[in-house]
């Protein structure tokens, strides 16, 4: 019998190469198989997380797009970023826009300027020129609840991967970071682009599901967890990134509770 889109799985944790002498990694639940992880070489990636991408009245609103869901991943997100701040995970924020001219964009000579649908949405309603994703305005600002604090970092972006044109493995190579943890909008788009190159660039990724959104409907969903788990990376959830972190939380604390 020939055996179609099976995900190989395992018992034993996986992770980057621990020094000698280093404390015993943290374990997190996740697919394919476990993974393991110090908490000082890994960060938390909160993808886009904007009022363009989960505001009403945002760009992916305004273009018709479906926001309920990306809504509902905030308390999520929230979560996860008070258990890596508790327990010395970095977090870093990503912001994906432009200048408010839009010379980042690209231009006509850029495949950006056809395939973003902000720009294409500005381009068909003019009522909305210059509102979507521009630097300094309502729709690029990250959403109330997910604001960055002091020891978090902020990485500007350009395209839907945080790799590109940016700071971002330049400012994590420079902290020792070796796993990322990844959350935000959209699964399918930006979350899976800066995924998929981090895998390139020899980082170990998770993907917490619960703490992501697509673009496009929950089978969007299923292909963008496929792909993380059997080519790219791992697939876990935000109550078992929490619990991974018990070891070194507070007892009385939200994560050791939960």
């Amino acid at each position: 019998m020939t055996l179609q889109h099976v995900t190989i799985t395992s018992d034993v944790p996986v992770g980057p190469a621990q020094a000698p002498g280093a404390p015993a990694p943290l374990v997190m639940q996740a697919r394919p198989e476990p993974v393991a992880f110090q908490p000082g070489q890994t960060a938390l990636i909160v993808v886009d997380m904007q009022n363009a991408y989960a505001s009403v009245g945002g760009y992916v609103d305004s273009a018709g797009f479906d926001i309920s869901g990306a809504q509902g991943v905030i308390g999520n997100i929230a979560r996860t970023v008070e258990a890596a701040r508790a327990a010395g995970v970095l977090v870093v924020f990503l912001q994906n826009g432009w200048d408010d001219q839009y010379v980042e964009a690209g231009g006509p000579g850029s495949p950006n300027w056809y395939k973003s649908n902000a720009l294409k949405t500005m381009r068909k309603k003019p009522e909305f020129a210059g509102k979507f994703l521009a630097k300094g305005g309502w729709d690029y600002a990250l959403v109330d609840a997910l604001q960055p604090r002091d020891g978090d970092i902020l990485v500007p972006k350009t395209r839907y991967s945080g790799f590109f044109n940016s700071a971002l493995d330049s400012t994590l190579r420079a902290r020792g970071i070796r796993s990322l943890v990844f959350t935000g909008i959209a699964t399918n788009v930006c979350v899976e682009s800066t995924l998929r190159d981090a895998f390139h660039l020899e980082y170990f990724c998770v993907l917490l599901e619960d703490a992501t959104h697509e673009l496009g409907g929950p089978a969007i969903q299923q292909a963008s967890t496929y792909n993380v788990e059997t080519f790219f990376g791992w697939v876990s959830a935000v109550d078992a990134f929490r619990h991974s972190l018990a070891p070194i939380a507070n007892r009385q604390s939200p994560i050791a509770d939960r």
